[in-house]
């Protein structure tokens, strides 16, 4: 797979939040059910303070790599300071940097190939904050998705 190294600065992301694992049989049924509460709920439209039109599928705090446990959120970038919701969190991507990978196709299906890629691949990864960016557009079955994997 193609990527381009990018030096990203820090951004705050507002949404929901689960904790999950790849060894969790469930894993995929849960970051679903969050992505469909962030629409269902409203979610999306209640965030204040959003940078762009760009929905993140956020995965941070690792506990041991692929292998552990890690917190999936669900969100957008907003400014810093603004305030959210009640029903809320927010995450920081951190400054550095990442690899920067591009897929089009299915929403579900091209990124849960991106990832089964990805986790063959020989990268130097941070297990920091690594990220999806849906770009904006309706077309689910042809979306284009930014990925970005934090490196050391």
């Amino acid at each position: 797979m193609d990527y381009e190294v990018v030096q990203l600065t820090e951004k705050q992301v507002a949404g929901l939040k689960i904790r999950t694992s790849n060894n969790d049989p469930q894993m995929g049924e849960k970051i679903g059910a969050i992505w469909q509460r962030f629409y269902g709920e409203g979610i999306e439209a209640s965030l204040a303070g959003r940078k762009n039109d760009k929905c993140i599928g956020l995965y941070s705090n690792y506990e041991n790599g692929v292998d552990g446990a890690y917190d999936v959120m669900v969100g957008c970038e907003v400014a810093a300071g603004v305030s959210q919701p009640e029903s809320v969190e927010m995450a920081t991507i951190a400054a550095g940097n990442y690899a920067k990978f591009i897929v089009h196709g299915d929403v579900q299906q091209a990124v849960g190939d991106f990832w089964m890629k990805l986790w063959g691949m020989e990268l130097d990864r941070k297990f920091g904050s690594d990220f999806e960016e849906y770009q904006p557009g309706e077309d689910m079955a042809n979306a284009e998705i930014h990925l970005y994997i934090s490196l050391n």
